[in-house]
């Protein structure tokens, strides 16, 4: 699960830095994912509750499960959502919640790359699914077209290559379609897809490129709040002076997302 380190706190700071993103993403993921309606489906890794409230506006579940193994997560999520057919619990991999007949559909969204042993928990989905359903996730093309966060690392590595370790572009190899694709085979899933899914990631200006860095939730966000004042003052620099904008400001860039999913056969 997620790297304490990574800075992973509060929701609402979340949601400011990462959440506005998911939340365009998650629709879309379920567009793709096409289950029927009346399906009943477990969302791992829930955070603050994009994919299950895409779920539940867009999918027409019988019910939806989000589980998450941060506690201020799922009390945000929870805070956020009115329907009855949804809940949350706080558990992860290792742990996952059951359904009595199984799911139709076990879902992740931009967690898959934190799970310590991917492999382990794909087979833990893949076994709460009922025969012909679907296991599936989404992460952030990191390495690739993840705009905002690649344009962040290529300045923190250039100012001191010694980070690069720190990229999650390089931290997180499993964020491609050949490493995905292999991940759900290996874990017993048959036909398997993956596919791109790219969303506008539009900024007004740098500042709101910038605040969500300094809340410390993240990865990237992380690594500034660890900078002392002059190289976070560096960095700040850096990045205004890279990142392309329009003639009123506006930073236009794209997040690109690979989704997966395979059948329990």
């Amino acid at each position: 699960m997620p790297n304490t380190q990574d800075g992973w706190i509060g929701g609402a700071k979340y949601e400011d830095f990462m959440g506005r993103w998911s939340r365009k993403l998650a629709p879309e993921f379920v567009a793709w994912l096409k289950i029927p309606a009346g399906a009943h489906w477990l969302d791992v890794g829930c955070g603050t509750g994009a994919l299950t409230e895409a779920i539940s506006m867009h999918a027409d579940p019988a019910s939806v499960v989000g589980c998450d193994p941060s506690a201020a997560f799922v009390e945000y999520a929870t805070r956020q959502t009115r329907n009855g057919r949804v809940s949350f619990v706080v558990a992860g991999a290792g742990s996952l919640p059951k359904h009595a007949e199984g799911y139709d559909c076990v879902s992740s969204l931009l967690a898959l790359n934190f799970f310590p042993d991917h492999v382990s928990a794909v087979r833990e989905m893949r076994s709460l699914v009922q025969s012909g359903g679907v296991v599936s996730a989404c992460v952030w093309d990191y390495a690739g077209k993840m705009e905002f966060l690649r344009y962040f690392w290529d300045v923190v590595v250039e100012e001191n290559p010694s980070t690069r370790e720190q990229d999650e572009g390089v931290r997180f190899p499993i964020c491609n379609p050949a490493s995905l694709a292999e991940l759900f085979k290996t874990a017993g899933l048959a036909e398997v897809v993956c596919e791109p899914i790219d969303i506008p990631t539009k900024f007004k200006d740098f500042d709101d490129y910038w605040r969500p860095l300094l809340a410390g939730t993240g990865p990237a966000a992380a690594y500034v709040a660890s900078l002392e004042q002059n190289r976070r003052e560096a960095l700040h620099r850096m990045l205004e002076n890279k990142l392309r904008r329009s003639e009123h400001g506006a930073i236009d860039l794209i997040a690109r997302a690979w989704a997966v999913r395979g059948t329990v056969s």
